[in-house]
């Protein structure tokens, strides 16, 4: 349902009272919607999501460095990367509820858009380029290191910050589908250095593979797997729901 109230999404994201509500719109204005009421390509949030990529950057590169005086540019980066992942920001734009908001054409709501990993992601961009737009660096800041900076210990740490099989059977859930099963295909290794390769299936359809030590970590890997790849199932889940 496209009905956008640019003062209940502010509000409800805890976004500054001077956010420009066109740009919030924007930012939620998926390509299939601006192609569906007509408009030119440019009302998308694809040149916010273009912005916002550089910006998240910028904000997250500051705060590493700052942060992190005796860390190695090596593992900077490493912490960037893991930090600016679609999986990662897919992640943290689930927790915000970003999807409700989307702005969808009706194809794209029909196979499921608000919940692709990849829609999400890029949305979460274009919105972080809308707060910067309106309120600058402090703004988009602030955001940031509310929403994004909380990773950063458990990411250090070694921490899975991501339950992907959970993740998974919600996705499936909120489209009508049963919960997944997941499948060990073979055991590899002596026994002291085991790999277990596990396949996550859904109504006789293979949504993805995983390996791991163990069987837990191997379907964790798989669910991983299947959520990267959600876009090509979730239409066809759809279709069937």
């Amino acid at each position: 349902m496209n009905v956008f109230d640019a003062e209940q999404v502010r509000d409800e994201l805890e976004l500054p009272h001077a956010q420009d509500p066109e740009l919030l719109r924007q930012a939620f204005a998926h390509g299939s919607y601006v192609r569906e009421q007509g408009l030119e390509a440019i009302a998308s949030n694809q040149r916010l999501e273009f912005l916002g990529d550089a910006v998240l950057d910028m904000v997250l590169a500051h705060e590493l460095y700052i942060s992190n005086p005796d860390l190695p540019e090596g593992e900077l980066t490493k912490l960037k990367a893991a930090l600016v992942r679609a999986e990662t920001l897919a992640h943290v734009a689930r927790e915000l509820n970003l999807g409700k908001y989307l702005l969808l054409g009706r194809g794209e709501e029909e196979t499921g858009g608000r919940g692709k990993p990849s829609l999400l992601a890029d949305c979460l961009e274009a919105l972080i380029a809308a707060i910067y737009l309106s309120g600058g660096w402090p703004a988009a800041s602030d955001f940031i290191m509310r929403h994004l900076w909380p990773l950063v210990a458990e990411i250090e740490a070694g921490e899975h910050i991501f339950d992907h099989k959970s993740t998974l059977q919600e996705t499936i859930q909120a489209h009508g589908g049963n919960p997944p099963h997941y499948i060990t295909l073979q055991t590899l290794g002596p026994p002291h250095r085991r790999v277990f390769e596990v396949e996550v299936r859904h109504n006789g359809q293979v949504l993805g593979t995983g390996r791991g030590a163990s069987k837990q970590e191997a379907e964790q890997d798989a669910a991983r797997d299947a959520l990267v790849c959600s876009d090509e199932w979730l239409a066809h889940l759809t279709g069937s729901a």
